[in-house]
């Protein structure tokens, strides 16, 4: 398995990726037809939203995820898995994968407003519950939300020097 950017032109496969994984936990056509607008991907919208896909060589994309915001304060606004991968280690592998990049990107507090049946998912994965929030498709229901602070690491002259910024090194200067 390997994870990669995705592509505008996988817009409406990645849609359709969501929706069926979204499904998986037994919502209804209704249910879901409500959360269609909100798990939409746009093709603009794929580089902004920090958009990576899992992929195998057989059967193709195995899940989706997305890093969104501006450091310091980020969310996962994705993290989808194909419903036949499910338990495979994909969610898993795109969970760590956004957690290094948050880090690289200089993100120190990243949120998930989680589906109630993912949230054993984000706990296992080191997330902790810090409230609720109001779903944005289904009035009255409300969603979990996690988070994941990042403490910053002191100690190397590079944080110092960067204050705590993704140093560049040419040589022997950063």
């Amino acid at each position: 398995m390997r994870i990669r950017p995705a592509r505008a032109e996988e817009a409406t496969a990645l849609t359709e990726l969501v929706l069926r994984s979204k499904a998986h936990w037994g919502y209804d056509a209704e249910f879901l037809e409500a959360c269609r607008a909100e798990l939409t991907i746009r093709p603009d919208e794929i580089d902004d939203r920090r958009i990576v896909v899992a992929e195998d060589a057989q059967p193709g994309v195995l899940g989706v995820a997305s890093l969104e915001g501006t450091a310091p304060q980020g969310r996962v606004g994705l993290c989808f898995v194909e419903p036949s991968a499910i338990g495979r280690g994909v969610g898993r592998a795109l969970y760590s994968h956004v957690m290094r990049a948050a880090r690289e990107f200089g993100f120190t507090w990243i949120t998930i407003d989680s589906d109630p049946n993912a949230e054993p998912f984000y706990r296992r994965m080191g997330a902790r519950p810090v409230g609720r929030t109001p779903s944005g498709s289904i009035a009255g229901r409300e969603l979990p939300v996690l988070e994941v602070v990042f403490v910053p690491r002191r100690d190397s002259w590079a944080h110092a020097w960067t204050e705590g910024r993704r140093p560049v090194h040419l040589g022997n200067v950063a």
